[in-house]
This record gives structure tokens, sequence and C-alpha cells, in this order.
């Protein structure tokens, strides 16, 4: 499951993408202006922007720039006419490829994987959080430079919260997510699990920094 932040002003062209690409087996939020996306960014960090072009208030161009200036979340432009103005804008103002509308729910779909495996599968795949590195290709972590040992089932639960610094994960999504179960009776895994892995990442256990509590909820990585 992908977390994805549509910014479309059009009702209809939003409402199908999120249908679409939820059936996809994406996570979906949504914003209809620019300010309001950048709004939904800076709450909570998707995995992967996708946005349109043209929109009332601040323009495609801008919100991409500003996205990329907070971080390295990609971002997928939808462009009505896709001539070349737009596609250099677009690749300038540092979007990560582009879709020419109406999108094709399967192609855009196929473009964010591909987009999201040449950002976290590549060679130089580490995700670094503070003094926290995550070797996405090697399946290796270090903490201040030190390698942290982990076993397999630490290491899916810290790949996954990672994967959406900010992004709140419920215990149901971790148990189908890290141990593809879909039932409700193991959550004291996931607390379990959580309780394991701060042991081996975190300074102060009473205020972890990377693995943190949402009551009520779940769990979020950072962010850091």
């Amino acid at each position: 499951m992908v977390a994805i932040l549509l910014i479309e002003d059009d009702p209809l062209v939003r409402r199908g993408l999120e249908l679409a690409l939820s059936r996809h087996g994406h996570d979906v939020r949504t914003a209809e202006t620019g300010e309001a996306g950048l709004a939904e960014f800076r709450s909570a960090a998707p995995e992967l922007v996708v946005l349109d072009l043209m929109l009332p208030g601040i323009d495609g161009f801008e919100v991409c720039r500003r996205i990329r200036g907070a971080g390295d979340v990609p971002v997928i432009m939808l462009t009505a006419r896709g001539d070349d103005f737009d596609v250099v804008g677009g690749l300038a103002a540092g979007a990560d490829d582009y879709v020419v509308k109406p999108a094709q729910p399967t192609v855009l779909d196929a473009r964010i994987r591909a987009v999201l495996r040449r950002t976290h599968g590549g060679s130089d795949g580490v995700r670094a959080h503070g003094e926290l590195k995550i070797d996405t290709a090697a399946l290796t972590v270090s903490l201040r430079g030190e390698t942290v040992s982990l076993t397999p089932t630490e290491l899916r639960l810290l790949l996954t919260l990672s994967r959406g610094p900010g992004r709140v994960f419920s215990r149901q999504q971790l148990l189908e997510e890290v141990w593809e179960h879909d039932y409700l009776g193991d959550s004291r895994l996931v607390d379990n699990c959580v309780q394991r892995l701060r042991a081996k990442i975190e300074a102060d256990l009473a205020n972890p920094l990377y693995v943190q509590t949402v009551r009520g909820f779940g769990y979020r990585f950072g962010p850091v």
C-alpha cells in the first residue's frame, strides 16, 4: 500500500482517480487546490504526490517546487496538454515523471510503481533519518554509524513505517503489511515488536524519536 497525495481541482477527475488508485491498492488522500495540497503534505508526508498542473491559486509548477524544497518525495505531474513547454517546465520544477490527461488508471499506476522503484530501489536506496540510516537495497540498518541487528520482522516493520515519515499506521494495517495477517486478534504482536525495535534504535524509550505512538490510532515514523 503506497500513501499517495492526489492534488487535482476537477472533482470528477479527482474522485475517479481516487477510486481507481484505491482499487490498485494505494492509500489515497486528496486535495483540490495547491494550498490545500501543501497543507496536506505538511500534515503527513505521503510517499508520492500526483499533481495536476493547472490548479487555481498556486499552480502545479509552484506546488512542485515547494514539495521538492521540502524533501525527496517523488512527484508525478498530470498535464492536460502534454506539450513540450509543460513537460519541460514540470520536470524543471522537480517532477519525476508526467502523465497526460485523461490519465488511464492502469498507466498511472504503472508510472507510480516505476517512479517508486527508481526512488527507493536504486543502488543508493538509503533512507537517512537523523542518525538512523536504512539501506533498502542491502536491508541493513545503522545508527550513528554502527550496524543495528534486527530480526526480519523488526526490519519489515521499520521499512514499512519509515516508508512514509509522519504517516500514521493502524495496528491492523501493520498486521496486514508486516505479518500478512487480516484479523485483529494479534494486535499485541505489533506492540511487542515495536517495543523490541525501539530498544534497538531509540535513545530515550520514554520519548521515542523514530517510532512514535499515536494514541488511539497506532504508530508513525518521525518525521525526523
